[in-house]
């Protein structure tokens, strides 16, 4: 078992004394607009006397931003689209809101005083401004798989550091950070996520590889945006959240497992030496594990359906098939190469969900790609390990450009 300091950074979070206070929680939110963001809007506007909000953020929506950031009495609305500032500082002339754009709009939005960010830009455009939420030292619910995936290693150097509360809002990761006993880590045999398989679980190998985007963006249990949807339907995003756990949780990379669950019910189960299971149940509505990651350590009421068993009837498992999905292959191959090599894996990966949501690759490339790009990534040696993250900015940029090449030369 893994006893680093980074590494226990996680269990630490889970053993602080409640400090919450009765006055409003300021919250930060990085990608306002996506899923995650507007999820966490609702829970704000449901509950305005526990929340405000100080800074909100866009990629490129500005209607969307400006009328959030009014809806909400946000101090601040960034941008991420540089070239769009004037149609935001336009939109929002007639208000005090604080207008900034691009690069460092984002970076003054992640550093502006919050008692929480919630870090919900999609992708490694995700890096930098969830790096500089940290290095506040406060609370950061962390949506962005990435910042794990890609920059492990720094990033829970730098939630050390700080001394930051890293709470996870992947609903899975929420599941583990709840059914842990932190007390008893030297018990635990293994952690499972589940998987609900997505659209293609009951689709033959031939069908999966001509899948189109119009099939693969039909999730059965989960409303998301379109990179993690397609994700979910290459079960990528299970594996990625192997590589997530493993740096979140002080265990060893052979004690995450992996198990398909359709309904979704159970998000993760935790598995002790002496038979007991603890699994995390509820429906599926990532309002609950936002609900917590704002809340913990105590506990709020979430605005979701409860679970009903009975009306449920039945919870089915199965083992994921990694001949039809090989992406969950990759992902642990990835992890046990270490260094660069979950970077390049994740920049081949959004190259290549990319290029599917283009039509310029069939469903079935994807995985192919990936796969070839980080066979060539070892090869060249850019794979290589890393210690700061300008280190894992250039190895995912690098990644990037090959899997462009490969993609256009194929």
């Amino acid at each position: 078992m893994r006893h680093d300091q980074a590494d226990i950074s996680m269990v630490e979070t889970a053993e602080r004394a409640d400090t919450t206070t009765a006055s409003p929680k300021r919250v930060s939110i990085l990608g306002a607009t996506g899923s995650i963001g507007t999820n966490t809007l609702d829970v704000i506007g449901r509950n305005r006397d526990k929340f405000e909000v100080e800074a909100v953020t866009a990629n490129s929506n500005v209607d969307e931003l400006a009328e959030i950031a009014q809806k909400f009495d946000a101090k601040l609305a960034v941008i991420g689209d540089a070239g769009k500032y004037g149609a935001l500082k336009e939109c929002l002339s007639n208000t005090d809101i604080e207008v900034a754009a691009g690069a460092d709009g984002l970076m003054e939005a992640s550093l502006r005083p919050a008692d929480c960010v919630m870090a919900a830009i999609i992708g490694a455009a995700g890096l930098k401004p969830t790096f500089a939420a940290l290095s506040q030292g406060t609370r950061v619910a962390l949506a962005n798989k990435e910042c794990l995936v890609s920059a492990g290693d720094v990033f829970m150097n730098e939630v050390t550091r700080s001394g930051s509360e890293l709470i996870p809002v992947d609903s899975e990761h929420s599941a583990a950070f709840q059914a842990i006993e932190t007390s008893n880590l030297h018990a635990i045999e293994k952690v499972i996520l589940t998987a609900s398989g997505g659209p293609f679980r009951t689709w033959s190998h031939d069908d999966i590889v001509k899948a189109q985007p119009e099939d693969a963006l039909k999730h059965p249990n989960w409303s998301m945006g379109a990179k993690i949807t397609i994700d979910s339907a290459t079960l990528m995003n299970k594996g990625l959240e192997v590589i997530e756990a493993y740096h979140l949780f002080p265990l060893e990379k052979e004690q995450f497992d992996i198990v398909v669950h359709p309904q979704s019910i159970i998000h993760c189960m935790v598995e002790y030496y002496d038979g007991s299971v603890m699994a995390q149940m509820s429906a599926p509505d990532m309002r609950t594990p936002i609900v917590y990651s704002l809340s913990w350590p105590k506990r709020m009421s979430a605005p979701t359906e409860r679970l009903d068993l009975v009306r449920q009837g039945k919870l089915e498992f199965e083992a994921p098939d990694e001949v039809r999905f090989p992406a969950i292959r990759l992902a642990r191959e990835a992890m046990h190469a270490g260094g660069g090599a979950c970077t390049v894996l994740n920049a081949a990966n959004e190259v290549a969900v990319g290029a599917f949501l283009d039509r310029a690759i069939p469903f079935g490339r994807i995985a192919n790609l990936v796969e070839e790009t980080l066979e060539e990534a070892a090869r060249l040696g850019l794979s290589k390990s890393y210690e700061s993250l300008d280190e894992v900015v250039e190895i995912d940029l690098a990644g990037r450009e090959l899997a462009q090449r490969l993609l256009i030369n194929a």
